[in-house]
This record gives structure tokens, C-alpha cells and sequence, in this order.
């Protein structure tokens, strides 16, 4: 796993130097035009291999990975956030869910990566991963910081994730900083809402939440041709 997550990070690397980096001397430009046409592990292997070697071994711990990163970046004249969060980006494509809490945990620890798109990712490795308490401490960290740029995908995030682990009274508390900072549910955290109000016997507030936010209208097909007709519940659907 660990040589899979330095192999991303390397491979991003890669990418900004070749953007910035000095021409080579005529060697190093025939053995790099022969290698990295459409081979960018070649690439790997021919620049990094005694790197990549050298942490291939290291076990799972958060103080093994986070050693492994700074040696990384200990050569930048400046953190190198696009590959950093690139290779976020990949990690959470590829479900790697501990990787991606081990990097977006480093990356906050440096202040960086102190964006939407990561809280996201690291929000849903902590559902994944069923570690719901460090989800909450991440959650009430990003509402004292950001609080009014907070956006409704990373509310929506947040109780998608207390649904997913049946916490009604959280659904609760976080859709009323949402409603607090004006930010407006989409269909899904509404439905999540209402019925975590309907699981808590709070039928009228599940009634208003449906009255306010919910979408009185959906589209069905009927005869070969699309129809609009009223919508009798949001909760109840999937």
C-alpha cells in the first residue's frame, strides 16, 4: 500500500518538474523521450527507484506514513499542493480510504490542503471507515474556522454520514447550522432530514422541513412522453 501511495505522489511530482524543470543535457532527453512516452512508471523506475525501494517496506502506521511524506516534500522550496492533493484525489478514486485519512491528516498538520475538496475526501474516509467520532472533531473544527464558506456539498457530506450510521440527533444539529447560515439542502439531505425528525416522533418538523425545502414536483414517464406530477413524499423515497 505504501509503495502504491508513493508511486501516486512520485508520478505528480514528476509532472510539475517536467513543467518547470531546466533542459536536460542530450543524454538525459533520449533516455527520457525512450522511457516516458506513455510510460510513466518507466519514468519511475528510472529516477526513483532507489527512493521507491526504500519506503516499500514500511508498514501501515500513521507515524511510518507521515515520515515517508516529509521526506518527500523535504527537498520543496514550497509544499507541493497540486501533486499533494492529486494524488488525494487518486486515492479516494482507487477507495483506498486509510490512505487517504493518513495524507489528508499530514497535509492539515502542515496547513495545507485547508479546502472544501479535502475535508470532503477525508469526511468520506472517516464514513467508510466507521470512524465517526474523528469525522465529528474534523466537522466542528471546519464550522469554527470557516463557518460562512462552508459549502451545502460539505454539509451535505456530514449528514450523509451521520444517516449512514443512524445519528438522528446529529442530522439534527447540523442541519440547523445549515438552516442558521442560509444554505440551502439539497433533495437528499432534505429526505434525510425529514426522516430523521420521523425516527425521533417529531412529525411536525418533519412536515415543515418538507413544506420549506422539499421539491413539490418530479418527473415521471407516462405514454412514451415525460410528466411532471406532484411528489405525495419525500422521506419514503430512494
Amino acid at each position: 500500500m505504501i509503495c502504491g501511495l508513493w508511486l501516486i505522489l512520485l508520478k505528480e511530482k514528476i509532472v510539475e518538474l517536467h513543467k518547470t524543470m531546466i533542459p536536460p543535457t542530450k543524454p538525459s532527453v533520449s533516455i527520457m523521450s525512450k522511457q516516458s512516452k506513455g510510460n510513466p512508471r518507466a519514468i519511475l523506475s528510472a529516477f526513483f527507484w532507489p527512493m521507491r525501494s526504500s519506503v516499500s517496506g514500511l508498514p501501515h502506521e500513521k507515524e511510518a506514513v507521515y515520515r515517508a511524506l516529509d521526506e518527500w516534500v523535504a527537498w520543496e522550496l514550497e509544499f507541493p499542493m497540486l501533486a499533494a492533493a492529486k494524488a488525494l484525489k487518486i486515492l479516494k478514486s482507487q477507495r483506498q480510504w486509510l490512505r487517504v485519512i493518513q495524507v489528508a491528516k499530514w497535509m492539515l498538520s502542515k496547513g495545507q490542503g485547508t479546502t472544501m475538496a479535502t475535508y470532503d475526501a477525508v469526511l468520506l474516509a472517516f464514513d467508510k471507515k466507521e470512524r465517526i467520532d474523528e469525522a465529528g472533531s474534523l466537522w466542528n473544527m471546519i464550522l469554527h474556522t470557516h463557518t460562512r464558506s462552508i459549502s451545502k456539498r460539505l454539509f451535505s457530506r456530514m449528514i450523509s454520514l451521520y444517516d449512514h450510521h443512524d445519528i438522528q440527533e446529529k442530522i439534527i444539529e447540523v442541519f440547523a447550522d445549515m438552516e442558521e447560515l442560509g444554505v440551502k439542502p439539497d433533495e437528499d439531505t432534505v429526505r434525510r432530514v425529514a426522516r430523521a425528525f420521523q425516527k425521533l416522533g417529531q412529525e411536525d418538523k418533519k412536515n415543515l422541513v418538507l413544506n420549506r425545502y422539499g421539491c413539490k414536483w418530479k418527473y415521471i414517464h407516462f405514454k412514451g412522453e415525460r410528466v411532471r406530477v406532484r411528489r405525495n413524499t419525500l422521506v419514503d423515497e430512494s
